[in-house]
């Protein structure tokens, strides 16, 4: 059976709400001493006092230097083991009107976040006898969608990332790996929802099916379904799992 080392310490960027949060749940509910980071303290406060983690941290993912203070604050509580780089934003837009600060603001959380929690992160890590990497990318990271082309191109960054590292390391006890998860019941979906309803009419109900057929399964993904992805990884079992893009889709990619 699959489990974690003893007393892990995982960070999960984005761990205040969403899927972030799911996945701090199912690693402290795992064993894991988890730190969620985030802009948001009272969030964040929020999944503390809930359980969800053990500590939290303050910084945001775009911000090398934040980053960098954050983990260093919390590998000073125990040396971390295990790094979700889960943090994300989507906006939408045709291409026609996706302008260089979209594209900008996009490979800024969602690809040179996840850069900047590694390059904070990995360094000691290597040092501990197992350490664990994954990155939440996003079907958008294995196939394109329409009008969102500056988030799809910066989820495409993520998997080549995750692939290229997971070489370089491949000899070490980290393994790197990316869940892409498809359109999934969260907050941030509900963006994608509004901007449905807004543009087309449709009700609520409506907008939710229209981006539920993209599932063959005909429905969303749960944040638990990503999380249990997630927790599998982490495993002392997944040690062989590396450079892979493990897309929690209902079958899509």
């Amino acid at each position: 059976m699959s489990r974690l080392p003893h007393l892990p310490h995982a960070i999960v960027t984005g761990g205040n709400r969403g899927i972030g949060r799911e996945i701090a749940a199912a690693l402290t509910g795992a064993g894991a001493v988890v730190t969620v980071l985030g802009r948001d303290r009272a969030t964040l406060d929020q999944v503390v006092a809930a359980g969800s983690a053990h500590f939290s941290c303050i910084a945001d993912v775009a911000d090398a230097a934040a980053v960098s203070a954050a983990i260093t604050e919390a590998a000073a509580r125990r040396p971390i083991d295990i790094l979700v780089a889960n943090a994300g934003v989507a906006e939408s837009a045709p291409f026609a009107k996706s302008d260089a600060a979209l594209f900008r603001r996009m490979l800024d959380v969602n690809f040179m976040g996840v850069v900047h929690a590694i390059q904070a992160t990995l360094p000691s890590m290597r040092e501990r006898p197992y350490g664990r990497i994954i990155a939440v990318a996003s079907t958008a990271g294995l196939k394109g969608y329409a009008y969102v082309s500056a988030y799809s191109a910066a989820k495409h960054a993520v998997v080549g990332l995750v692939r290229s590292l997971a070489l370089e390391l491949a000899a070490s006890q980290v393994t790197v790996n990316a869940v892409c998860p498809g359109f999934t019941d969260t907050d941030l979906l509900a963006g994608s929802i509004d901007n449905i309803m807004k543009k087309t009419g449709r009700s609520r109900d409506q907008a939710v099916i229209e981006l539920s057929r993209y599932n063959p399964q005909g429905r969303l993904v749960a944040p638990a379904e990503v999380a249990n992805a997630v927790l599998w990884l982490c495993s002392e079992g997944a040690g062989a799992i590396t450079g892979q893009a493990i897309a929690v889709a209902g079958g899509e990619v």
